[in-house]
């Protein structure tokens, strides 16, 4: 096997970790939206994330051998885990809360990709390609058919501003974290990075829990609800976040992102499969658009990533 072959067959595995990655957090909504009648979404989120800190590091440990950093790289990765955690799971609950499910999705999901390749350059030397571009606007042309075309469309009225304010800072902030990631994982790997920060927002997060907690009717949860707690712990977090930031690594920050707008689409097939919500040809469409702008993003030669 020549190297030309077998960069080919690494830039489609770190792809296909994307897509893969970006489909468990969309069916995460539909799995999580059943537990939101026992659960209070802060106590839910610091759940997924505090139950995922001792998988990590015993896979840590167990890979790596030692589960140490160096206090000035803890400094950075507890600013991280506050914002990229803590801060930006609050953000996106919140947002949902004070605007409208499509307002939500649209702007955090669809700026997310566009705000990572403008702060890109501050970060790493990443070059974004013509390729890049179109294939990126042709798959945001199709998240936003998939996300309007649904139930609620867009609305942008004066009683939603707040929620959709909140929803694009949550885009801006997730951005810049991903990119922090970037620049740490040059030293540490993403298993060692992915830790840390999940560690420390997962204790940030803990204290906005505390009148949660006795609001849960324990007694009266039963298998389903600890699978789908389970689901939320090890896929939607303990792999997720190992393979994605691994991905991200390896093919940059702004092409990764686009990858999220595989998010939507997976949401809405949970919503069809779990809750029998309809699905439009619009949205069908929309789907296409978005499978093509990254499948042609995919299909790029040379990536230049540092």
């Amino acid at each position: 096997m020549d190297k030309v072959e077998l960069y080919v067959q690494n830039k489609l595995f770190n792809y296909m970790g994307l897509v893969l990655v970006a489909a468990i957090w969309g069916m995460n909504f539909g799995f999580s939206r059943m537990e939101m009648a026992n659960f209070d979404p802060r106590l839910f989120a610091f759940l997924r994330f505090g139950l995922a800190v001792p998988f990590f590091f015993i896979l840590l440990r167990l890979k790596e051998g030692s589960v140490g950093i160096p206090f000035k790289v803890a400094l950075q990765l507890m600013f991280i885990g506050f914002f990229g955690i803590t801060v930006l799971e609050n953000l996106t609950m919140y947002a949902i809360k004070y605007t409208s499910l499509a307002n939500a999705s649209l702007l955090n999901v669809a700026p997310w990709p566009i705000f990572t390749a403008l702060f890109a350059p501050f970060f790493t030397k990443e070059s974004i390609s013509r390729r890049v571009m179109v294939g990126g606007g042709v798959a945001m042309v199709g998240v936003c058919l998939i996300i309007l075309t649904g139930g609620e469309g867009l609305d942008m009225s004066s009683g939603h501003m707040v929620g959709n304010l909140l929803a694009l800072s949550a885009s801006i902030i997730g951005a810049l974290y991903n990119l922090s990631c970037m620049r740490l994982m040059r030293q540490y790997s993403a298993l060692r990075i992915s830790t840390w920060f999940i560690a420390f927002g997962a204790l940030f997060m803990f204290p906005l829990t505390l009148s949660s907690w006795g609001k849960v009717a324990w007694s009266g949860l039963d298998a389903s609800d600890y699978l789908v707690l389970g689901y939320n712990v090890i896929f939607a977090t303990v792999v997720a976040f190992i393979i994605w930031n691994a991905c991200m690594h390896h093919v940059g920050a702004a092409r990764s992102n686009f990858f999220r707008y595989v998010v939507p689409a997976a949401a809405v097939a949970a919503g069809y499969m779990m809750f029998g919500e309809a699905i439009t040809l619009w949205q069908i469409a929309g789907a296409l658009f978005m499978a093509a702008g990254l499948i042609w993003i995919s299909m790029e030669r040379k990536l230049t990533v540092q």
